[in-house]
């Protein structure tokens, strides 16, 4: 297989042309080189898909869910927004309960993966509000971190905002799978042990990821020496 060189980051800002085509280039680096040589693979996706998982990520362009986890295509089943959000069942009933929905009952993932990372923008706005004020739209979205946000405030003795942010990040994540118990069919299916739920946090300067024990109430280091850390409850039935 042929690799395309690795893009650096750019010091200066790209022209609107400029970033188009690159995005184009890729694709037909991808149809003419790529594709050829895994065409049979692609055909079997072509009918059906079987992910190994649901991964709910931040829309922040440095997260690639594929790329942190190494996997292939129709291993992960992706849904993406500002801060890595869920909202709670019957509350702005959009994209992402209906993606989760979709998981559970239509293609029966086993696992839920929510995954926050470091230098998080919503965050730091979530930290920042002004900075919202010519965005309402994010502002009413980032409604959904202000029970992660409330908990900081009245519980963190944080020196700075870095810290600030290193503990609103990991408590985000831990708001989103409370809300993502309240959905029906996430509810049922980690009862009876068919689903399992789980937080991460990823460091894009150093790629590594700490999981939520939801056991030992921490953030434990996914470094594969130690059991998986899960944030599912156990199962009732």
């Amino acid at each position: 297989m042929t690799d395309k060189p690795k893009p650096q980051p750019s010091a200066a800002a790209e022209s609107a042309d400029t970033a188009l085509h690159h995005i184009v280039d890729g694709f037909l680096h991808f149809h003419h080189e790529i594709f050829p040589e895994q065409e049979a693979f692609f055909k079997k996706l072509a009918t059906a898909q079987n992910p190994r998982a649901m991964f709910i990520a931040c829309a922040d362009s440095r997260i690639v869910p594929e790329l942190i986890t190494q996997s292939a295509p129709g291993d992960l089943f992706v849904t993406r927004n500002v801060g890595n959000v869920v909202p709670p069942y019957g509350q702005m009933n959009g994209g992402v309960s209906t993606a989760i929905e979709y998981a559970v009952l239509a293609l029966g993932v086993q696992h839920i993966i929510i995954c926050g990372h470091s230098d998080c923008g919503a965050m730091r706005a979530v930290l920042n509000p002004a900075s919202l004020k010519k965005m309402p739209t994010v502002k009413a979205w980032l409604h959904h971190v202000e029970v992660a946000k409330t908990m900081v405030q009245d519980n963190c003795n944080c020196a700075n905002e870095a810290e600030s942010m290193h503990v609103l990040t990991e408590e985000n994540v831990i708001a989103q799978l409370q809300h993502l118990r309240t959905h029906p069919s996430v509810a049922s299916r980690m009862a009876n042990g068919h689903l399992f739920i789980h937080g991460w946090v990823y460091d894009i300067e150093t790629s590594q990821i700490k999981a939520y024990d939801a056991d030992k109430g921490a953030f434990l280091p996914l470094d594969g020496t130690n059991p998986i850390p899960s944030a599912t409850p156990k199962a009732r039935f």
